[in-house]
């Protein structure tokens, strides 16, 4: 149920999960939608914002998803070197996810709030644009890397995030979210950059 890219790699038959992963992962995926609260005319009007404070607050729930994460990264064939957070949700997952993987994790934030050198982007949201940091030093040349964040909805902050890892020589092998927004048109903003969500909801 959950959603993956269309590149390449997605048309190459793996082994499907056990008939006790599937049920667990049904199990964890209705957790996680029974916790999920949508709050309507938030920031702005018109904007039906998936508020995951809730998914937070459910005891094990978290670490269940950051499980989760890690085997779906590993079966979809992703090695990635580091994983990258965009401010402030991402680094929630992100580290969770880094640590599940052995591979260290890099936090993108706003303007002056990185204490070191960096390089920064300017990018467009759902509703405002933005500016985005990384330590000029994060990452290194040849580097692969995987985005992590909550929800994946214009693609506009993947996008700028791609942008500043690519600026230091790495490379985005893929970006995984809780939630994916339908209808928008971000798997098309970010490609080849390839997607993947445990759930979606209509825009």
């Amino acid at each position: 149920e959950y959603v993956t890219g269309t590149g390449p790699e997605d048309h190459v038959r793996r082994p499907g999960p056990t008939r006790r992963a599937c049920a667990m992962s049904d199990e964890l995926l209705d957790r996680i939608r029974n916790a999920m609260r949508t709050v309507p005319d938030f920031p702005i009007d018109g904007i039906m914002f998936r508020d995951i404070t809730p998914v937070l607050g459910e005891p094990g729930l978290l670490a269940s998803i950051a499980d989760r994460f890690a085997r779906d990264i590993k079966e979809l064939g992703w090695e990635p070197d580091a994983v990258i957070g965009p401010e402030a949700r991402g680094f929630i997952f992100g580290p969770l996810l880094a640590e599940r993987l052995g591979i260290g994790f890099v936090p993108v934030r706003k303007p002056g709030k990185l204490p070191a050198s960096t390089i920064q982007v300017e990018y467009s949201l759902e509703y405002g644009s933005n500016v985005l940091e990384i330590h000029d030093d994060a990452l290194q040349e040849g580097q692969k890397a995987i985005i992590v964040d909550d929800l994946l909805a214009t693609g506009g902050t993947i996008s700028a995030c791609v942008k500043l890892c690519e600026g230091l020589g790495a490379k985005v092998i893929g970006a995984a979210f809780l939630i994916e927004l339908e209808g928008l048109g971000a798997r098309e903003a970010i490609a080849p950059v390839q997607a993947h969500a445990l759930l979606s909801y209509p825009a």
